[in-house]
């Protein structure tokens, strides 16, 4: 998939929501993982995503996601990355997820997950370009944990709930049950 560098408006600014889901990708462990066209997603993350290592095995982990402005960012420095290629199962566009507090939770369809922490760069990336887990520094998106599975496919919205709205509230003690 090739990832134009030009910003094309995204649907869901034209549509009211935050952000538009540009990819769902996955793997049978490391990377790069490669898109799916629909994706079911539970508490423990995608149906069929594979983790390289035991450490991402985690419900804090469930999910990455980056901007898809960020992998264009890095394709304009000489990366040859498109959606999936660093790991992530989300690529979402319009939403600079990158700069979203911890907590932050967000909605797909039916699905909800909150943002845990950024993601730190692996060196497994290394097999792209040994450059890159350098410049992917600050910029190398976030692992969430899912509040409440469901279907996801390329071309959705993302929705960010307002914090401490009821939905927020309602969300969030999914959490803990």
């Amino acid at each position: 998939m090739d990832l134009p560098l030009e910003q094309p408006q995204c649907d869901a600014v034209r549509h009211g929501g935050d952000g538009r889901l540009v990819a769902v990708s996955v793997s049978a462990g490391g990377v790069p993982k490669r898109p799916i066209p629909v994706a079911h997603v539970s508490r423990t993350g995608i149906l069929g995503d594979r983790h390289a290592h035991e450490k991402h095995n985690r419900s804090d982990r469930a999910l990455s996601l980056i901007d898809v402005e960020i992998l264009r960012q890095l394709a304009e420095e000489g990366f040859p990355l498109e959606p999936g290629t660093v790991g992530e199962n989300l690529t979402v566009e319009g939403l600079q997820v990158q700069r979203m507090p911890p907590g932050t939770v967000l909605r797909i369809g039916e699905l909800v997950l909150r943002l845990e922490q950024p993601r730190k760069p692996c060196y497994v990336l290394d097999a792209i370009d040994p450059a890159l887990k350098d410049a992917i520094v600050g910029r190398c998106g976030y692992m969430a944990s899912v509040l409440r599975g469901g279907a996801v496919r390329a071309g959705m919205l993302v929705h960010r709930v307002e914090e401490r709205s009821a939905t927020w509230m309602k969300l969030t003690e999914l959490r803990s049950q």
